[in-house]
């Protein structure tokens, strides 16, 4: 059964998708935007944008009775892939054990301008 997850502590989608669904234990979570939800505003540095991307994943992790420590697969899109190393650090904290699998690829525009955009599949 195909269930939405939605978090109020996560930006709003801003098109035609859920922040994530849950299918049979397994949570997708969207490619997340380093958008503060309370604000609608995002952070200048690579480091912060990493950092807010991971917070909104987490509170849409926390909305379906998950953490970090149930990620499996993410998926990082960068608008330059030069800030690899800075993001790599910010991200590295989120997961000190048993990293998940993940991907990360240089685009060349994200939405809103962002540096940097990250997803996420979860399991229970």
């Amino acid at each position: 059964m195909k269930k939405v997850i939605a978090s109020p502590n996560a930006p709003a989608a801003i098109g035609p998708y859920s922040q994530a669904i849950e299918l049979n234990g397994t949570v997708y979570v969207s490619g997340q935007l380093p958008v503060d939800p309370a604000t609608g505003n995002m952070p200048a540095s690579i480091e912060a944008q990493t950092k807010q991307s991971l917070d909104n994943i987490g509170a849409i992790l926390k909305a379906a009775g998950l953490d970090y420590s149930n990620i499996s697969k993410t998926t990082v899109l960068l608008n330059d892939i030069s800030n690899f190393a800075a993001m790599n650090a910010v991200y590295a904290t989120y997961f000190p054990e048993a990293a998940p699998a993940r991907v990360c690829y240089q685009v060349s525009a994200l939405p809103k301008g962002a540096l940097v955009e990250i997803d996420a599949v979860a399991g229970k």
